[in-house]
C-alpha cells in the first residue's frame, strides 16, 4: 500500500516529466521546420494579394491558368486550409464529441486543448491522436455515422474555399483529398457532396464487445510522414510512380507537403485569400436542406469556453422564459419575455371586426421551425389556439399553455379530428409535418386544404445563435429547453391574409393545388425555397428511420 504522503510527490514528478516531454516534442518540431526552411531560398517579403498562391517555381495566381492545369487531370488537395478555409481540426472533433458523445466528453476535449496545442494540432500527429482518443474512445460507429451524415456536412459546406473549389476542384477529372483527421469524419461528405474519388487519412480502430462495436480512440493509419505519402500515391493513382497534375496545400512549410514531390504543380493557399474566399450558398455543390445537432456555431476553443461558461445562465433563462409562457396571461407575455432577452416581431395581424365578434373556425397554416410555433402564434393573437401535432414529447405536452391534439397519420381519422376541432373554433396546423432549419419549405400535406376554406397562411421563422431548438435523433423533450437557453432567441410571425376564394376547394381547386399555392405564398414571404421533400426524407437522412415512433 502506498502511503498517502507519497502521492503528491509522485503526481508532481509525473507532471514535471510530462511537461518536459511536451516541450521536447514542440522544440523538435520547430527545429525540423527551420531546418527544412533553411534549405529553401528565403520567401519574398511582398505581401500576397487575395487569390495568390505559390508554386514550386515561384508565385502564381489562381486564375484561368490554374484551371487549365487542373482540367481533365488529377488534383490532390489538403482538406483543412486548402479545400476548407479553416486550418484547425479542433472544431470538427468537438462537433463529434458534443453531438455524437455527450456534454461531459465535450468538456474533456476542451480541457485537453492546451495539450493538443502544445503537441501541435496540425504539424505533428501527436495532437491529432490526443483529440481522437478523447473524442472516440467508447463511441459507437453508428453514432459517428449519424454525425458524419447529419451534423458535419453543414459546417464543412460553410467553410469551402471558393477559389480552390471553383478554379481547381471543379475542372479536374480525378479528385483526391488528404486529411490528418480520421477518415470517418469527412469521407461521407467528400464522396456524397464533393464527388471525391479518394480520401486519404488515418483510420479508427474498432473493437467488438458482445454484439456491439466501439471505437478505441486509437488511429491505425499514419497522420504524417513517408508512410502517409505512400498511402496517398497508392490510393490516388494506384501506383507509386504516377504524378498528379496539381497539388493544393495550406502551408508553405515543407514538412506538411506530403504529396508535393509527386505533383507537377503545387499551389499554396494563402491565409489572406482563404479568409475572404467563402463559397456562396447558391454555388454549393449540392443543396444542404437537412442537418441535425444542437450546436448552431462552429465550436472553436474560444467559442466553446464561452458556451460552457454561459450554459448555467442559459438553463436559468430557459426555465424563466418557459414559465412566462405557462403562468402569465397572453397580454403581458411578450413584454415579460422581452425583458428576459426574447426578441419577438409580428406583422400583418388584422384587427377584430367593429361589432366585437370574434372569427371562428379559421385554420392558421404555419411554417414549422420549432415546437413552440403554435405558442408564438397564440401570443400574437392574444388567445389560445389549439394546435395539431404529429409527435410531441410528454413533457412538452404537459407544459404547453395551449391545447395540443395528436394526429395519428391515419388520413381518415386525422380528417375527422381536424373537422371536429374546426367546428369548435380556430385551429393551427403545420402541414410540413416536421421542422426544417434551413431556408427551405418541405412539401405540404393537402389534407388541411380539403377540410377548410377559411384559411390564413402564417410565416413563422426562428433564429438562434448557440443551440438549435429541434432535433431528429436526439431527445425531443429538450427542444424547448434548448431553444429558450439561447442568449437572445428571436421569432418572426407574419400573417399573410386569408387565402383567396378562387384558391380554395370552394373555388374549384383541388387539395394539392391549394397546398402548393399556400406553400409558394409562404416561401415568397420568408424568401425560402419550396421543395418536394417530406418528413420521411428528413428522418431517413438524419436518423436512419422514417420518423414514426412505434407504440
Amino acid at each position: 500500500m502506498v502511503p498517502p504522503a507519497v502521492l503528491p510527490k509522485v503526481a508532481a514528478q509525473w507532471l514535471f516529466t510530462f511537461h518536459r516531454a511536451a516541450r521536447k516534442l514542440r522544440r523538435q518540431a520547430f527545429q525540423l521546420y527551420y531546418r527544412n526552411a533553411a534549405a529553401k531560398p528565403p520567401p519574398s517579403t511582398a505581401k500576397p494579394q487575395q487569390g495568390h498562391a505559390a508554386t514550386a517555381k515561384g508565385a502564381a495566381i489562381l486564375d484561368d491558368a490554374a484551371a487549365v492545369a487542373a482540367a481533365d487531370g488529377t488534383v490532390v488537395c489538403d482538406m483543412h486550409g486548402a479545400l476548407l478555409r479553416s486550418t484547425t481540426l479542433f472544431p470538427y472533433f468537438m462537433l463529434v464529441a458534443f453531438e455524437g458523445g455527450s456534454l461531459l466528453r465535450a468538456m474533456l476535449l476542451l480541457c485537453a486543448f492546451p495539450l493538443v496545442w502544445a503537441l501541435g494540432e496540425r504539424r505533428a500527429g501527436a495532437g491529432v491522436r490526443v483529440m481522437a482518443l478523447v473524442t472516440f474512445a467508447g463511441l459507437r460507429p453508428r453514432d459517428m455515422d449519424l454525425v458524419a451524415r447529419a451534423v458535419l456536412p453543414k459546417h464543412y459546406m460553410e467553410q469551402l474555399n471558393a477559389l480552390v473549389y471553383e478554379r481547381l476542384w471543379l475542372p479536374s477529372r480525378r479528385k483526391v483529398v488528404v486529411t490528418s483527421a480520421p477518415r470517418a469524419m469527412s469521407e461521407w461528405f467528400l464522396r456524397e457532396y464533393m464527388a471525391a474519388d479518394a480520401v486519404v487519412g488515418p483510420q479508427l480502430q474498432v473493437v467488438t464487445v458482445g454484439r456491439r462495436r466501439y471505437f478505441t480512440g486509437l488511429l491505425t493509419g499514419p497522420t504524417q510522414g513517408t508512410e502517409l505519402r505512400q498511402n496517398v500515391l497508392k490510393e490516388a493513382f494506384g501506383a507509386e510512380g504516377a504524378m498528379a497534375d496539381v497539388g493544393v496545400v495550406s502551408n508553405p512549410n515543407p514538412v506538411d507537403h506530403h504529396f508535393a514531390p509527386y505533383c507537377k504543380e503545387v499551389y499554396v493557399v494563402s491565409r489572406e485569400s482563404a479568409e475572404s474566399a467563402k463559397l456562396p450558398r447558391d454555388k454549393h455543390p449540392k443543396a444542404l436542406i437537412f442537418h441535425d445537432g444542437r450546436l448552431a456555431f462552429l465550436p472553436t476553443p474560444a467559442s466553446m469556453l464561452a458556451f460552457f461558461l454561459f450554459l448555467p445562465l442559459g438553463v436559468i433563462l430557459s426555465v424563466i422564459r418557459i414559465n412566462i409562457g405557462i403562468v402569465l396571461p397572453f397580454k403581458i407575455q411578450l413584454l415579460a419575455a422581452a425583458i428576459f432577452g426574447l426578441r419577438y416581431r409580428t406583422s400583418g395581424l388584422r384587427t377584430p371586426p367593429a361589432d366585437g365578434k370574434q372569427r371562428r373556425g379559421v385554420l392558421y397554416v404555419c411554417t414549422h421551425r420549432t415546437l413552440v410555433d403554435p405558442i408564438m402564434l397564440s401570443s400574437a393573437l392574444q388567445k389560445p389556439v389549439p394546435a395539431l401535432t404529429y409527435s410531441l414529447s410528454r413533457l412538452s405536452e404537459l407544459i404547453a399553455p395551449i391545447k395540443t391534439v395528436r394526429l395519428t397519420r391515419d388520413r381518415a381519422r386525422d380528417a375527422e379530428t381536424m373537422s371536429r376541432l374546426l367546428r369548435q373554433g380556430d385551429l393551427a396546423v403545420c402541414p410540413e409535418g416536421t421542422t426544417c432549419r434551413e431556408p427551405y419549405l418541405l412539401r405540404f400535406s393537402p389534407l388541411f386544404a380539403e377540410l377548410a376554406d377559411d384559411m390564413e397562411p402564417v410565416a413563422l421563422d426562428a433564429q438562434v445563435t448557440a443551440l438549435y431548438g429541434t432535433t431528429a435523433s436526439g431527445h425531443k423533450w429538450l427542444d424547448p429547453v434548448a431553444f429558450f437557453a439561447n442568449p437572445a432567441p428571436s421569432y418572426r410571425v407574419e400573417f399573410l391574409g386569408a387565402v383567396p376564394r378562387e384558391w380554395t376547394r370552394a373555388g374549384g381547386r383541388t387539395g394539392v393545388e391549394v397546398a402548393n399555392w399556400v406553400q409558394r405564398r409562404l416561401g415568397e414571404a420568408l424568401e425560402f425555397e419550396c421543395t418536394g421533400l417530406t418528413r420521411r426524407d428528413k428522418y431517413m437522412m438524419l436518423a436512419g428511420n422514417d420518423g414514426v415512433v412505434a407504440k
